[in-house]
C-alpha cells in the first residue's frame, strides 16, 4: 500500500484515485498518522457486499429457542433484622 502526505494527495488526487484502482488502496498520512485511506470502488462493494445489515446481524446470533433457566427454589440468604 503506498503512503502519501496530505498534500502530495491533495496536488496529485487524480494520480492517486487511478492507483487506487490499478495497485489497490492508497494511505494518506497527516503529521506522519495515518488518518485515510482511499479504494477504488470495486474494493469498496466488495467490502460492504460482505457486511450482512442489521436485522440480519441480529438474527444471525446464537438460537436460544430451547433456552431453559433453572431457579434456585431457596428464598436467599438469612437476614437478621
Amino acid at each position: 500500500m503506498r503512503t502519501w502526505q496530505v498534500q502530495d494527495a491533495k496536488t496529485r488526487l487524480s494520480e492517486v484515485i487511478e492507483r487506487a484502482r490499478s495497485e489497490g488502496p492508497q494511505s494518506i498520512t497527516r503529521h506522519g498518522r495515518e488518518r485515510a485511506v482511499v479504494l477504488s470502488i470495486e474494493d469498496y462493494r466488495s467490502l460492504v457486499a460482505q457486511r450482512p445489515d442489521f436485522k440480519s446481524y441480529l438474527l444471525g446470533g446464537p438460537k436460544v429457542d430451547d433456552f431453559s433457566v433453572e431457579r434456585d427454589p431457596s428464598s436467599g440468604r438469612e437476614i437478621d433484622l
